[in-house]
């Protein structure tokens, strides 16, 4: 009983399959003529309300875009910013700046590995030409 008292009372958000449950149920029996009348009211004011807002959003791009071109900033200059902005801020996280010595540190290995392997190579050849 306390369950189901307490299953009333959740504020979760609604899972997929609750909300295909939801969206299933036929509620329009449940309400009156009245009741139907205000919730279509109610909806027609929501959706005006959203076609205003999208129209103003549209608005304030289309006045973004205009004061973008006269300060001379374009898609190009945007992208570069923001590249660069992003390529900096990776370069002082310190997972980077830990891989980073840790690379660097195994190319001087590297290098050094490769020059010694070079110099036995040329002893090598020098030897075999000796003989």
């Amino acid at each position: 009983m306390e369950a189901q008292a307490r299953g009333l009372l959740e504020t979760e958000p609604l899972q997929g399959r609750d909300e295909d449950t939801v969206a299933s149920a036929d509620f329009s029996s449940m309400l009156s003529e009245e009741e139907k009348e205000e919730l279509k009211a109610e909806l027609v004011q929501l959706e005006d309300e959203i076609t205003t807002l999208r129209q103003v959003l549209s608005a304030k791009e289309k006045h973004l875009v205009e004061l973008k071109q006269k300060l001379g900033m374009n898609l190009m200059n945007e992208l570069k910013q923001n590249f660069s902005r992003s390529w900096h801020d990776m370069q002082t996280t310190t997972a980077y700046k830990k891989t980073h010595e840790t690379l660097s540190h195994a190319g001087q290995k590297a290098t050094a590995a490769f020059s010694n392997v070079g110099t036995a190579i040329s002893k090598k050849f020098g030897d075999m030409r000796r003989k």
